[in-house]
């Protein structure tokens, strides 16, 4: 197998897929949640196209990335939880790059586990979160274990402590652990941002100028929420946005049973290493304070791109590079009084998509902020398309190359679609605390910009008018007066089901004259 594109190629075509973990589409350059800059993700909004309404098809970060890597809705792939195996069968990402003639790198991780019907069940890689996704060449694995950070972190000369995440705590003896003003104890030159962007530039110095594709993943700005010197301290706490949520923790509970489990669930230890109590137990100084750690982090990351982005200048790649920047999922952010990735809000769901698209097509959008729904899914079947590739018949997402080149195709999606699976698993009972079986466990949102409605397999569904309440306090499945509104939703939510249900063989048929297949317009 070749690792360049066809011999028809007049230039090399390269491909940069960005993905950070647990950043919120609110925290972008020019957004008032947003109290500094960042310059190099300015770059690529203004040389590309922002996707304003964009989502996560699933959450946490196992399903959110098989979403991303199949281009599959959670409905579909079934990787419903972090630690559930991911079907062999499905087409990656990775293997469709493959069959159009690249050898895809990955840096970073994937959170996959194997179908244990390919592998035996003393495989090392059923003892952890979650490893890579088979198809990728690993050239800077996270995972397993953070293991290959951390060795890198050694070799640098760093003495790691007997708990080796230990390097996350805040700078200091006498630091309490939790929402913090205090630097991490590892400093920036030896960050896993840092590590990435070491085995980026490694990597792309190797090619020679060769065609790539690399899918360049930064763990940050995923918890623990600390941040090394300077970063820690480039926001103050009174500059961020307070949380928005009711008055009190048991106010927002009487919304919905899910919500009223996870609000008296979430661990601040999930947050900040070595910290104790609830997540509800943050005071609003607690929380502004974690608020500005995480922009801090957000400059890093940015800061680290620009490092990377500066070689591909100086080595007249960045001309001949698709760029794609976004994340796995959100971030409550102590909104509605949560932290994490969970549930059916907004901040949970809503992530960041920039496509910077080099060819002459794309002109027309550059620096525009396109308001079209886009779904996770889409990346896949984007860069295949850009790649002149076939994208696969079982996809449920569509390229988005007709409209970063200004055009909107009239049967575009008229709604955002999502899903989150709640079952058991080791850090987390929903199940058991809310008496469902497991496979009950599940809901399914649907909205546009006039209202949302999230149906549960086995509790009462909501209903939001987001014209009257965007941020979803004010549930009214049960008014009257919005009956026929929550018919109208749940049925189109329905339909968009039916209509995206397996299809990976339901065009061929058997024939007098043999196998026909047929291809209906995507």
């Amino acid at each position: 197998m070749t690792d360049t594109p066809g011999a028809s190629e007049a230039r090399p075509t390269h491909v940069l897929l960005i993905v950070v973990d647990q950043w919120r589409a609110d925290m972008m350059p020019g957004s008032p949640a947003l109290p500094i800059d960042l310059p190099n993700i300015r770059r690529l909004m203004r040389e590309g196209v922002t996707f304003r309404n964009h989502v996560t098809t699933a959450v946490p970060c196992g399903p959110a990335r098989a979403s991303l890597l199949t281009g599959l809705y959670l409905m579909n792939h079934r990787a419903v939880q972090n630690t559930v195996p991911l079907d062999a069968r499905h087409f990656t990402l990775a293997r469709a790059l493959r069959a159009a003639g690249y050898d895809p790198a990955l840096i970073g991780y994937t959170t996959t586990t194997p179908d244990p019907r390919t592998t035996p069940r003393r495989d090392p890689r059923f003892t952890v979160l979650g490893d890579l996704m088979e198809g990728f060449r690993s050239v800077g694995a996270f995972e397993p274990g953070m293991d290959g950070y951390f060795g890198w972190v050694a070799q640098k000369g760093y003495a790691l402590p007997p708990n080796r995440t230990d390097i996350w705590l805040p700078e200091g003896e006498d630091a309490v652990p939790g929402a913090t003003d205090r630097p991490a104890r590892i400093p920036k030159e030896l960050s896993d941002s840092a590590f990435f962007t070491e085995r980026a530039l490694t990597y792309l110095k190797g090619r020679d100028g060769k065609p790539w594709f690399l899918h360049l993943g930064y763990y940050r700005p995923h918890p623990p929420f600390v941040a090394p010197a300077p970063y820690h301290a480039l926001v103050k706490p009174a500059d961020v946005a307070p949380p928005v949520r009711a008055a009190t923790p048991e106010k927002e509970a009487r919304q919905h049973p899910l919500l009223g489990f996870y609000l008296g669930s979430i661990a601040q230890s999930s947050f900040f290493q070595g910290a104790s109590g609830l997540g509800v137990e943050l005071g609003e100084a607690a929380l502004r304070q974690m608020r500005a750690t995480y922009c801090g982090m957000l400059a890093e990351i940015d800061d680290r791109l620009g490092e990377v982005f500066a070689y591909l200048d100086a080595t007249r790649q960045w001309q001949d590079t698709l760029v794609i920047f976004t994340s796995d999922h959100g971030e409550q952010l102590g909104d509605h009084w949560l932290l994490g990735k969970i549930g059916y809000f907004d901040e949970s769901f809503r992530i960041p998509l920039i496509v910077r698209d080099p060819r002459a097509e794309a002109d027309v959008t550059r620096g525009r902020t396109l308001q079209a729904f886009t779904e996770s899914i889409d990346v896949m079947p984007t860069i295949l398309d850009w790649l002149g590739a076939e994208v696969p018949r079982a996809a449920d997402g569509r390229s988005l190359l007709p409209l970063v080149e200004g055009r909107h195709p009239a049967d575009w999606r008229d709604a955002l679609t999502y899903e989150f699976d709640f079952r058991d698993v080791y850090y987390s009972h929903p199940e058991t605390a809310l008496g469902l079986p497991m496979d009950h466990c599940s809901l399914a949102v649907i909205q546009d910009d006039e209202a949302k409605y999230v149906h549960f397999a086995g509790l009462p569904p909501l209903f939001f008018d987001l014209r009257e309440d965007p941020h979803q306090f004010v549930d009214r499945a049960a008014d009257p007066a919005c009956a026929a509104r929550v018919k109208d939703y749940a049925q189109r939510l329905l339909s968009h089901r039916m209509r995206h249900a397996e299809r990976t063989l339901t065009h061929f048929r058997a024939t007098p004259h043999g196998l026909e297949e047929r291809r209906p317009a995507r």
